[in-house]
């Protein structure tokens, strides 16, 4: 199911869609005689590639998701736990550290760590599990080996290197956090869902967003690839959103928490 979720999520992304969509115009063009067809999904596909580099539309679509949460300052409740979300990664051993985890990873790090460092009897928690490709090592350690480059001490730092998705991770985080506080790090796009999935879990987190990519004191009028990428981001939430309202209403979230697979975090 994980899989099959990921493969169809890709397609969806609006790139992989659109240029679908205009290569089953091409092909409508060059073997069937329907051409006033193939001239509309051509013309959908060039005219949705333009929509979605287009830095006003993306940025007005992408703003309203990362303000649903306000950045992290401080706060004065006693905090266990900073917990941070893990992303994407490459293992290539001719990369260093930083260039293996994603730019999204990292930044999700550092603020994980900068928050760390404002608690001293907290615990640092990363997840994520290696993937397909994983070559033998998790996201959440790969996570973990760079924040003991900067700095943090080792037996602070506990691993979910099982979950797959932030739905596993709700679930593991509520095994281990039990009543206490926790800090949660995840993307400025990504946190109201996240949220969500702990809330389902019976945990309270103090939201920490970062990564935020929509500023509205940028405007770029020239198609480009960042600006796609915001719509990327976009779909990807939207997408998530939707998943989170058919399973809600198909699962019970207590007896899904009672069934879910008991995991004991690692230690490094």
């Amino acid at each position: 199911m994980f899989i099959l979720k990921k493969i169809i999520s890709a397609i969806l992304m609006p790139l992989p869609f659109l240029l679908l969509v205009g290569a089953i115009g091409l092909c409508v063009l060059w073997f069937t005689r329907q051409k006033k067809l193939a001239s509309i999904l051509v013309s959908v596909s060039l005219i949705g590639i333009f929509l979605c580099s287009f830095q006003p539309l993306t940025t007005s679509l992408l703003r309203p998701l990362e303000q649903e949460n306000p950045a992290f300052v401080s706060t004065t409740k006693p905090i266990s736990y900073v917990m941070v979300l893990g992303s994407g990664q490459v293992i290539d051993k001719t990369f260093p550290i930083t260039s293996e985890l994603s730019p999204t990873a990292i930044t999700r790090l550092v603020e994980g760590i900068r928050i760390f460092r404002m608690y001293p009897d907290a615990k640092l928690i990363l997840s994520g599990f290696g993937g397909i490709a994983s070559h033998g090592i998790s996201h959440a350690r790969l996570m973990a080996h760079l924040a003991i480059a900067l700095g943090v001490n080792k037996r602070d730092i506990l691993l979910f290197e099982s979950t797959k998705d932030t739905k596993e991770e709700a679930f593991q985080a509520a095994d281990v956090v039990k009543d206490k506080n926790m800090i949660l790090v995840t993307s400025a796009s990504q946190m109201s869902r996240a949220l969500y999935y702990f809330h389902q879990a019976g945990l309270q987190p103090i939201a920490a967003p970062t990564n935020f990519r929509a500023s509205n004191k940028m405007r770029n009028f020239i198609p480009n690839a960042t600006s796609l990428t915001q719509m990327e981001i976009v779909e990807h939430e939207r997408l998530g959103q939707l998943w989170q309202r058919i399973t809600s209403k198909l699962l019970d979230p207590k007896t899904e928490h009672l069934q879910a697979e008991k995991v004991k975090p690692e230690t490094l």
